[in-house]
């Protein structure tokens, strides 16, 4: 398996996360298929629908998975080691907060604060040596083992990546299981050379059921799991969550942003009116 083979993925997949340059968070497949798998991650989370929880967002880039978190109604934290890719993020006006880090270093943040974590497209890259004080596997020990320490009991933590090969997901999976984290590899479609993607789903004390990967053809599929489809139903408002981009939708945003205490201007009855079409 290599690095993703969709070309879109291939396409900012295959260079250092240093190296990504802005332009890739404005390609429309590379914003589809990323919000996509963050999608899917935090659908893996299993967080509860009650209240918001606070999410840890792994090699965040540009704030693509983040603007889904904010929109199911949480708050996050991005940590990135590109600050090229995390000045597009302050550009776009996320509304999580971000940290320059790399996190092969470990995550420096209190014990118990996250509520999970996601990660899309990051933890693979912790297998390069790119300096020569550079150890894969003490640098993925560092960074499992500080993981565990901030997240939650009872937590996940759902790591998107596009291993090299088998030995390099067998050495991510025994350094995440040696932190003392438990659960494995959820992999979707795991028959399409296209959509296959994997998912490494870790708990944090009581181990859970780890959940069954989309597209295995389990007769029972269906009855557990929401279809994973390409069509975009997240915005429907089935959960009784508010359509995107209607005013409902936007008033909730721009209440979230005054609560964080950033400038928002006021409301007025013109607020997420349609302008009329020019001719």
């Amino acid at each position: 398996q290599g690095r993703g083979s969709d070309p879109a993925v291939r396409g900012c997949e295959g260079v250092s996360p240093v190296a990504r340059a802005p332009s890739v968070s404005r390609s429309s497949r590379v914003v589809e298929i990323q919000s996509q798998m963050s999608e899917r991650a935090v659908e893996l989370l299993g967080l509860p629908e009650d209240r918001p929880c606070l999410l840890l967002d792994v090699g965040c880039g540009s704030g693509l998975s983040g603007d889904y978190i904010s929109e199911e109604g949480h708050y996050w934290i991005g940590m990135d080691i590109s600050p090229a890719m995390l000045d597009v993020a302050v550009e776009r006006e996320v509304e999580g907060d971000l940290l320059l880090a790399d996190v092969g270093h470990g995550i420096p943040f209190r014990p118990g604060m996250f509520d999970g974590c996601i990660s899309i497209s990051a933890v693979q890259w912790l297998c390069n040596a790119d300096k020569k004080s550079h150890s894969p596997p003490k640098r993925l020990y560092r960074f499992f083992s500080t993981l565990y320490t901030a997240l939650a009991r009872g937590s996940r933590a759902v790591l998107q990546l596009y291993p090299e090969n088998s030995e390099q997901l067998e050495l991510i999976t025994a350094q995440a299981m040696r932190a003392g984290f438990t659960g494995g590899m959820v992999v979707d479609y795991p028959n399409s050379a296209k959509a296959k993607k994997f998912f490494l789903c870790l708990f944090v004390g009581a181990s859970g059921t780890l959940p069954k990967g989309l597209g295995t053809e389990c007769a029972d599929e269906e009855l557990h799991q929401a279809k994973f489809t390409n069509e975009r139903t997240r915005f429907k408002n089935i959960k009784g969550k508010s359509v995107k981009k209607s005013r409902d939708w936007i008033l909730e945003k721009k209440e979230r942003r005054r609560r964080q205490g950033k400038e928002v201007r006021a409301d007025t009855k013109y607020t997420g009116r349609k302008r009329r079409p020019r001719f």
